[in-house]
């Protein structure tokens, strides 16, 4: 059996309003440095985003998580951020930001099987 190894997660959140303080978890993303991992899962719920932001065009909001994806991935198509290495597309990914999507405060944990460990806190905490 494998050791487990650290790895880090952080939640991307839609902030419609920041004086409301309503948020909506939208997606995901899970780095493990040992395991040469990183990716992100995330669904946009349109009903719960219709239901805190009934004014809120959903598309850029959208466009924006398909951005951020092609981030993580690594795609040159996404600009010079896709081309640092994966330890910083996720700092950038988790740095303080005020956008309409934000991340969560990064929280850490073991793990054998990192893509298994992203499946299981993505149903978990935004599904």
């Amino acid at each position: 059996m494998a050791e487990p190894r650290p790895f880090s997660y952080a939640v991307l959140r839609v902030v419609p309003c920041i004086e409301r303080g309503e948020r909506l978890n939208v997606g995901l993303a899970l780095f493990c440095r040992q395991h040469d991992f990183l990716d992100l899962e995330v669904n946009l719920d349109r009903s719960r985003l219709a239901a805190i932001a009934p004014d809120l065009d959903p598309a850029p909001v959208e466009e924006r998580l398909a951005v951020i994806r092609r981030v993580i991935e690594g795609d040159p198509a996404a600009g010079s951020l896709a081309g640092l290495d994966p330890s910083d597309r996720f700092g950038w990914l988790t740095a303080p930001s005020s956008t309409i999507i934000q991340s969560s405060e990064v929280h850490t944990g073991l793990t054998t099987d990192p893509a298994a460990e992203l499946k299981r806190l993505f149903e978990s905490l935004v599904l």
